[in-house]
Formats: structure tokens, sequence, C-alpha cells
């Protein structure tokens, strides 16, 4: 199991409006080729302008398939146009994890 842990910053003051345009033009593109995130949540404390995500995959090859998906997806290319042309984001720090040996993962 391959987990892809994803941290974006905003804008100081733009991310509810990232999380709209996200949530009316990514998401369910991104969940279609993704499946389910087993977390998508808004930073509570620290840097408050951040939100994560973490996606599962049953490893690399299977990361890299479904991504090419993506990226291929039309209604993906343009919610990236969309996203650029807002300018919301200003960082991103992907990390990909595996399990802990005693870890049992939970499937979502």
């Amino acid at each position: 199991m391959l987990y892809d842990m994803r941290t974006y910053t905003c804008r100081p003051g733009t991310i509810q409006k990232h999380f709209k345009l996200y949530g009316e033009h990514g998401y369910d593109t991104q969940r279609k080729h993704l499946g389910q995130p087993i977390v998508y949540g808004a930073v509570e404390s620290g840097d408050v302008n951040s939100y994560v995500h973490i996606w599962v995959y049953e490893d690399a090859a299977d990361r890299a398939t479904r991504r090419k998906a993506l990226n291929s997806d039309p209604d993906w290319k343009a919610y990236l146009a969309k996203s650029a042309e807002a300018g919301y984001l200003v960082s991103q720090v992907n990390q990909l994890m595996v399990p802990a040996p005693f870890f049992d993962p939970v499937k979502p």
C-alpha cells in the first residue's frame, strides 16, 4: 500500500475561495480517477492557510496509472487552468509513505 499525502498552502484569505473552486470543478474529477481520499482537511493549527489530502494506492504502478488518467482528463485540465488563473495556491509538498510494519491499514 502507498499513501500519497499532499499539503497545499494558499495565499492568506483565499483558502475558502480555493475550496469553492475545487469543490465545483476539481473534486469529482479527481475522485473519478484516484478514488476516495482517506483524508481531506483544512489545517486548524499551525499554518491555517493550508490543507492536506491523502490518497491510497496499491503501489507505485497503481499510482502512476491513476495519475496518468487524471492528467489526461479534459475536465481536470480545465480545473487546473481555472486554479492557475485564480492564483490561490502558493506551495505544494508531496510525501509518499508506506505503512509501518506493525500497522494494519484500513482500505477506504
